[in-house]
C-alpha cells in the first residue's frame, strides 16, 4: 500500500515533491528553540534538509546555539546521504534530555555546509518555531523533521500510513 499524497495548496510544499537523494538548502526563516524556559537556539541562517516523504530538518549554526548546555555523547548513527552523525544531550538546570540534537562533523561532500550546525528533535524541546509558528514534530523516535502549516504529507513515520 502506498500513501496518498496530499495535494499542496498555494504557499505549501508537499514532502512527496522533495527529492531522493536528499538535498540541502539555505533558509532565511526565523528558527527558535525553547528548552527549560530559555532560548537554546535562534537563527535566521539555518539550512534545511529536504528528502522525499520527510518534513524538513533544520540545521542551526553552532554560533547561534547556547552550546554550554550541550554535552556530546558517544552515540553515532549513519545516514546514507549525510554520513555519520554524533549526538548531544541537553543539560539545563535540573532538566537533562538524552540525544536531543545531532550533527555531522564530517559530512559527505553534498552536505559539507552543515558541518558546523546541529539539528534538534522538536519532540524533546519545550517548543520549536519556524517564523513564529509552533512546529509539530515528525512522528517516530528516529525522525527529526519539523512540520509547519506550509508542509503537507503524509509523512514518513506516521502510524497507519504505510509499513515504514
Amino acid at each position: 500500500m502506498h500513501p496518498q499524497r496530499i495535494e499542496p495548496q498555494a504557499g505549501q510544499e508537499s514532502v512527496w515533491d522533495y527529492p531522493r537523494p536528499a538535498i540541502l538548502e539555505d533558509t532565511a526563516k526565523h528558527i527558535r528553540i525553547i528548552c527549560n524556559g530559555i532560548v537554546l537556539a535562534e537563527t535566521n541562517r539555518a539550512k534545511r534538509v529536504l528528502e522525499t516523504s520527510h518534513p524538513p530538518c533544520y540545521y542551526i549554526p553552532i554560533e547561534d546555539i547556547k552550546m554550554e548546555y550541550l554535552v556530546e555523547t558517544t552515540r553515532r548513527t549513519m545516514c546514507e546521504w549525510k554520513g555519520i552523525s554524533q549526538y548531544y544531550d541537553v543539560a539545563i538546570a535540573d532538566k537533562y534530555i538524552q540525544n536531543a540534537a545531532w550533527r555531522y562533523s564530517l559530512p559527505t561532500p553534498n552536505f559539507v555546509d552543515i558541518k558546523d550546525s546541529l539539528s534538534f528533535y522538536g519532540s524533546l524541546m519545550d517548543a520549536c518555531y519556524v517564523n513564529d509558528e509552533l512546529i509539530t514534530p515528525q512522528a517516530g523516535d528516529f525522525y527529526g523533521g519539523w512540520i509547519t502549516s506550509d508542509i503537507v504529507g503524509p509523512f514518513k513515520g506516521e502510524v497507519g500510513t504505510w509499513g515504514w
